[in-house]
């Protein structure tokens, strides 16, 4: 059994093996976007655990002990599984081929040890008409393929948080039928960090690219702890139409212990833009070649890495679909004697669908 697919030879059909995370960043690699190079851990990997260690009977004894509408005892519940999850001895032909990949990533990159981000990639974000985003975890900056292996099954463990525990509850999914990969990539130190939609958020236009981005890593971005600069971008002219620049505290940055930590921001930055225009635009043109790709608008994330050279320094984290305004009735924007200006626009800004010709569901 092989458990590492290289994300630069994924295709389709590994998508069940893989998740959600990891077909898109497969995906955007196929498309040619500038993503990390890096490998996932497939879901074969994880039944060996829980295989192991009949998962889904425990689970199921633990939660049918435990009132899933009570937070203090979802929260006890979720401790008790992933603790035992944790515990489980990994599959020897498992942590070979991860160890194995990992050294192979560290000779790609001229590194003995390169520093890693490690990535839930579940199953259960395929399900339809759910949104897992945030519920499960991820870890930056690991070094090693010791600390690689224990990320990965603290990883596994998160498939049981009490957020996701709760969610999969109140949507009716079953928790012994999910599963998860891991993506590894390698690291990207990022002087700043946020998200793109392909739309304006506000209220569904999709004649422009909405940025938001503050200092440091994305996650005080994502998980809303710094009200982000924004920005919007004109599709068509590719120029820069509304700045909005925030007071931006703390940022999530690499210390000189080898750890992310939030920490403030110095006073010169708070109030100064997090980007300089040629790297909102850039930002802007990624985002717009994901939505051609994919055939729909996208939520995508990025980070400008301080240790690449301007003009190839934006790199792509994740890109998935939108799923607010996607998701509501278009209303046309011209009737044959209506706006011919705005039905032109409209046609520009629309992106194409690429299924039809290469057989790929947006991922």
């Amino acid at each position: 059994m092989t458990y590492v697919l290289w994300l630069h030879e994924y295709s389709h059909d590994h998508r069940p093996r893989v998740g959600g995370k990891s077909s898109s960043l497969g995906e955007m690699m196929n498309a040619g976007l500038p993503v990390p190079p890096g490998f996932a851990v497939t879901v074969e990997a994880y039944h060996t655990m829980r295989q192991a260690h009949d998962l889904r009977g425990h689970v199921n004894d633990v939660l049918g002990q435990v009132d899933l509408n009570d937070v203090r005892g979802l929260e006890q519940a979720s401790g008790h599984i992933r603790s035992m999850i944790e515990q489980v001895p990994l599959h020897d032909a498992v942590a070979a081929q991860v160890r194995e990949a990992y050294d192979a990533l560290c000779e790609r990159c001229d590194s003995d040890t390169i520093p890693v981000a490690v990535r839930s990639s579940a199953t259960s974000e395929d399900m339809p008409d759910a949104s897992f985003a945030g519920e499960h975890d991820t870890f930056l900056w690991v070094r090693g393929a010791d600390d690689v292996l224990g990320a990965m099954t603290r990883c596994w463990s998160s498939l049981f948080t009490a957020r996701a525990m709760a969610y999969r509850h109140e949507m009716g999914y079953d928790h012994g039928l999910v599963e998860m990969s891991v993506a590894v990539q390698k690291m990207v130190h990022p002087k700043a960090a946020g998200v793109a939609f392909t739309l304006n958020p506000t209220d569904g236009d999709r004649s422009q690219v909405a940025i938001d981005s503050s200092w440091g890593f994305g996650e005080a971005v994502v998980g809303g702890e710094v009200t982000p600069d924004n920005f919007l971008v004109d599709k068509v002219l590719g120029e820069i139409v509304r700045r909005t620049v925030s007071a931006k505290d703390v940022e999530y940055r690499l210390t000189d212990h080898d750890t992310v930590e939030k920490v403030p921001v110095d006073a010169a930055r708070v109030l100064a833009p997090s980007l300089t225009d040629d790297e909102i635009k850039a930002i802007a043109r990624l985002a717009r070649r994901a939505e051609k790709h994919y055939g729909i608008p996208q939520d995508v994330e990025w980070a400008v890495d301080r240790e690449l050279p301007d003009g190839d320094n934006v790199i792509l984290l994740q890109a998935r679909p939108e799923t607010v305004w996607s998701r509501r009735p278009r209303t046309p924007v011209a009737s044959a004697d209506g706006d011919l200006m705005a039905s032109i626009v409209n046609t520009l800004v629309s992106p194409l669908h690429t299924r039809s010709s290469t057989g790929v569901e947006p991922g």
